[in-house]
């Protein structure tokens, strides 16, 4: 309403026909539409603060939820070259859903106990991971594969998924989704943050691994040291000054973080104890490096913790590039077994999945065999090109076997004399390698009168009707077995096409027993079995190299 002096002023200029200008009216007009605009600003102000507070409450959970699925992953991976791949994952997951279910059932309980605000901790908890990791890893071979990793990822993984889940329950407090009724509205939140982590720490391990080594922040340690910068910058504190050691450390002391200075040092502890470092990388299968023993003069590839070959350099002097792993020796063997028409070498032609150092394809090479080598790391075919002696002369495909052999059988336009299917890494096997769908495709493409070698028996009898089986070396004694609990003694499978009945002793291999044919969906119950074998494995590849091998990286 207008002040009174304004009512006689307008009576005015309506007495006048409007062409007398009254100040006082249109100071009053004025003063109108500087106070509506100060209304409007104080309206949009008042909204955006809102507006404001609204984004921050449901992005700062986001964000928060998806740096734990990416610290889950790099969490793992930093465990993987001193545990195993599977050692490392069985655990992994469960620490995680244990902390983020206790962080966020007692989110106020855990705010009232903790001297400060549960997001100033994390930072702590992730600059302190990567030197956790480095030092207890030194203890693998008291802690074991099984107990190892469980006890480095609740000093480091459990408090971060703690704190994290208490941050976000804190911020979604009060936060229901009112179409849903009672308590699904008000569990909505809890659930949704569980799923969308759920997404993320799957999306990053395959991204990471895609990726990994191209930067030293898509390293093991480097996305670590990442991580826990984004985590300081979110939630600064004086307490960060407590990680300073923790800090320098893997900065300058960590051997792990792949730089110049980390490596030369790596190098240097090494050749103290007669080793060599020939060369490493990260790649997408996992942590790859070159390894020579100048005392027992051998050379090694490995992956993580297992070796993917390796073979003699020199015995009293002489250069010998032969394998430390007869199986390999083998598998090249394919060649010897009696078809009904001898295969020419120079006519054939040769597939080989998995190449590890090279030893099988490099001998298919020598005999002047058309050979194409499918292996999916290219630091794998690097580093046996390089430090194994590869010869050029081959095909190489650096893809997934899978589609690639896929891509084949649906062209129809090329079939090969010899298959070799030898992929393993300790444990760990690529499953969908081992399915009846990819065996069937291999058959496709293997001619009639060709051969298949192959190192694991699964499903390979339901698709080759003829097949031998032979042990690199003489089946165990029962004592023996039950006294290492392990029979890890390789064994190659020969097999045909055509249906020539060799009889074989099932009752050998244990594994093969209520496995059942594996199917491309049904992977996920025996990856389940797999980790038995990977606890073996373990404890078969601390005899092969010593502990400290394993732990330095």
């Amino acid at each position: 309403m207008l002040p009174t002096w304004c009512h006689g002023a307008q009576k005015q200029i309506l007495q006048e026909g409007g062409h007398r200008a009254d100040p006082r009216g249109v100071y009053a007009r004025e003063v109108r539409k500087e106070l509506q605009s100060l209304a409007t600003k104080a309206q949009e102000q008042t909204w955006a603060k809102e507006t404001g507070a609204r984004v921050a409450r449901y992005l700062i959970p986001v964000l928060l939820l998806t740096l734990l699925g990416v610290f889950s992953t790099a969490s793992q991976l930093s465990l993987s070259p001193v545990f195993g791949s599977l050692p490392s994952a069985v655990w992994n997951g469960k620490l995680t859903a244990a902390g983020c279910f206790i962080g966020w059932a007692g989110s106020i309980w855990i705010e009232r106990l903790l001297p400060v605000g549960p997001a100033k901790l994390i930072p702590v908890f992730a600059i302190a991971a990567p030197a956790v990791h480095f030092f207890l890893s030194q203890y693998s071979s008291v802690l074991t594969a099984r107990w190892g990793p469980v006890v480095i990822e609740s000093l480091t993984l459990f408090p971060v998924a703690l704190l994290t889940a208490s941050c976000v329950a804190g911020l979604l407090e009060g936060v229901s989704l009112k179409p849903l009724p009672g308590f699904l509205g008000e569990s909505a939140p809890g659930l949704g943050s569980l799923a969308y982590f759920k997404f993320v720490e799957n999306l990053s391990s395959r991204l990471v691994m895609v990726y990994a080594g191209r930067a030293i922040f898509l390293t093991r340690v480097g996305l670590q040291m990442l991580l826990a910068s984004v985590y300081t910058v979110l939630a600064p504190s004086k307490l960060i000054l407590l990680t300073l050691p923790a800090i320098i450390h893997t900065t300058f002391f960590n051997y792990h973080l792949p730089t110049p200075m980390a490596t030369a040092a790596l190098q240097a502890k090494l050749e103290a104890d007669s080793w060599l470092l020939l060369d490493r990388k990260e790649s997408l299968t996992g942590y790859i490096s070159v390894l020579e023993s100048v005392e027992q003069g051998f050379r090694v590839l490995r992956c993580d913790h297992s070796l993917l070959g390796g073979e003699w350099t020199k015995v009293k002097g002489p250069i010998l590039a032969e394998p430390i792993y007869s199986v390999f020796v083998m598998l090249e063997a394919v060649r010897l077994v009696e078809v009904p028409e001898p295969i020419q070498d120079r006519q054939a032609k040769a597939l080989v999945v998995g190449l590890g150092i090279g030893t099988t394809p490099a001998a298919f090479v020598a005999h002047g065999i058309d050979t194409t080598i499918v292996e999916i790391d290219p630091v794998v075919h690097e580093f046996a090109s390089k430090y194994f002696q590869l010869p050029d002369k081959h095909t190489a495909v650096i893809d997934d076997a899978v589609s690639y052999t896929r891509g084949l059988v649906e062209a129809g336009e090329q079939q090969f004399d010899y298959i070799v299917h030898d992929v393993f890494t300790g444990g760990a096997e690529p499953l969908p390698l081992f399915t009846l769908e990819f065996l069937q495709g291999l058959h496709d493409l293997l001619k009639p009168g060709g051969v298949i070698a192959i190192m694991v028996m699964q499903t390979i009898l339901h698709v080759f009707p003829s097949c031998r089986v032979f042990r690199e070396a003489e089946k165990p004694s029962k004592d023996k077995i039950e006294e290492s609990g392990q029979d890890f003694i390789n064994a190659v499978i020969f097999c045909r096409k055509t249906a020539d009945p060799h009889e074989i002793d099932l009752a050998e291999f244990d594994s093969t027993e209520d496995v059942g044919l594996l199917f491309s969906n049904g992977t996920r119950e025996l990856a389940q079995s797999q980790e038995h074998s990977a606890m073996g494995h373990w404890d078969v590849m601390r005899i092969v190299l010593p502990a400290k091998i394993w732990e330095l990286w």
